[in-house]
């Protein structure tokens, strides 16, 4: 057996060594706490989230809008109701417009002038008396001023309404036009609305008829009006549409326009 310099043997130096190293190894295993490797993985993992409970705060989980609604800023479906305010129909109530009703049974075509009431009776025998006088301007006192006035068009005009009956003139001086409407108003006429605020009383009675059931006879009156090409055009469209007058039950003129 040998001995190192220290004076020991070195196999039992070794032996020692060994079992210092396994006691210091031991105590440290002592002194930590041990894991299970269940353990060990949890705490690698995040926590889990547990939902808020009803009523708690939180963030909200939108709804679903439903189909055919509008997204809005507020995140609620948007109301796609239109509130918008209907429209306001016009002052008249389109009462200048063709009255051709296929399915309603036609009115009577009146020719008998003595039918009519007095005051309406009156104003057609003024206009007429104007139209033969070949002078526009005695048609002034007649038209009116105000929110009274006969209306002459379908929309707005500027200025004298005189002037703007000579204007659909072709002659300039107003003649043409005084022969028109002396021609309106001495064909048949129809009463319509009657009972209603917007009786009237209208020349010519084409303005309430549909222009496929005329015969003949309506139909050579018609063109004393229009040519027969202006007849096709309006059959296209489904009403006379030329010039008309309109006279309410009190003798008011209220309107002498064409178009649709």
């Amino acid at each position: 057996m040998r001995f190192s310099m220290s004076g020991q043997p070195r196999g039992l130096t070794l032996n020692i060594l060994i079992a210092a190293s396994c006691l210091a190894l031991s105590l440290c295993l002592t002194s930590t706490p041990s894991y299970a490797l269940s353990e060990i993985q949890r705490e690698d993992l995040p926590s889990p989230v547990t939902p808020p409970a009803s009523g708690a705060p939180g963030i909200a989980v939108p709804t679903p809008e439903a189909p055919g609604t509008k997204p809005s800023d507020s995140g609620q479906p948007a109301d796609d109701t239109d509130k918008s305010e209907p429209e306001t129909p016009p002052a008249n109530g389109g009462i200048t417009s063709p009255r051709a009703d296929p399915d309603a049974p036609p009115p009577a075509v009146v020719y008998d002038l003595d039918t009519l009431p007095e005051p309406v009776k009156r104003m057609h025998g003024l206009i007429i008396e104007a139209c033969r006088s070949g002078d526009i301007e005695k048609l002034r006192p007649l038209i009116g001023k105000g929110d009274a006035m006969t209306q002459l068009s379908l929309g707005d005009i500027d200025g004298d309404p005189v002037t703007f009956l000579k204007s659909l003139s072709g002659d300039g001086d107003g003649q043409e036009i005084l022969a028109i409407l002396e021609e309106v108003l001495s064909a048949g006429y129809v009463h319509v609305d009657t009972g209603s605020p917007q009786e009237l009383y209208v020349w010519p009675y084409f303005f309430a008829l549909p222009l496929d059931t005329l015969d003949a006879r309506q139909r050579v009156e018609l063109f004393k009006l229009v040519t027969a090409s202006d007849y096709d055009d309006m059959k296209q469209f489904g009403a006379y549409i030329f010039y008309r007058v309109g006279i309410t039950p009190t003798g008011q003129w209220l309107f002498f326009v064409a178009g649709d």
